[in-house]
């Protein structure tokens, strides 16, 4: 499991979704300072449907392939929906390798299920989360300061 968990990962490194700034509604740039990992991120809405996640980035395998799963799952998605895949995938990352992916989270992650073994290394989670908290904070700046506190 963990080698095809390693080969999804890589395969999004190397083909990545959402890669290239595209014009948006918000940008925000991340960086962690314990690897150097970095990314600008953009959104774009339509009301509360998430239209596009765009980014630049450079770091390992890990964050961008992140920023790539984010890309594929939360685009289309109503606002709602995309924070409930967010809250999932903070679960699962901050569960320590602890938590082991049920069905349910297998449907809801799709790809980023992926990134369970990643929750066994806390060095490695940041790298996991960089684009998600980076889009968290992009859709806050996008959708107003109403958001800001529920986002």
């Amino acid at each position: 499991m963990d080698s095809m968990y390693q080969e999804l990962i890589l395969d999004h490194y190397k083909h990545p979704h959402g890669r290239g700034l595209r014009e948006g509604d918000a940008e925000v740039h991340h960086v962690n300072p314990t690897c150097g990992d970095e990314i600008t991120l953009r959104v774009k809405y339509d009301g509360e449907t998430l239209t596009d996640v765009s980014y630049e980035g450079q770091g390992c395998s890990i964050s961008q392939a992140s920023a790539s799963v984010l890309n594929e799952l939360l685009v289309g998605k109503e606002l709602a929906e995309a924070r409930k895949i967010q809250e999932v995938f903070l679960e699962l990352m901050q569960s320590k390798g602890k938590l082991e992916p049920t069905e349910e989270m297998e449907e809801v992650l799709e790809d980023a299920v992926a990134f369970a073994g990643v929750s066994k290394y806390p060095a490695r989670v940041k790298c996991a989360l960089l684009s998600w908290m980076a889009w968290k904070d992009a859709t806050a700046q996008a959708l107003g300061g109403a958001e800001r506190e529920t986002v």
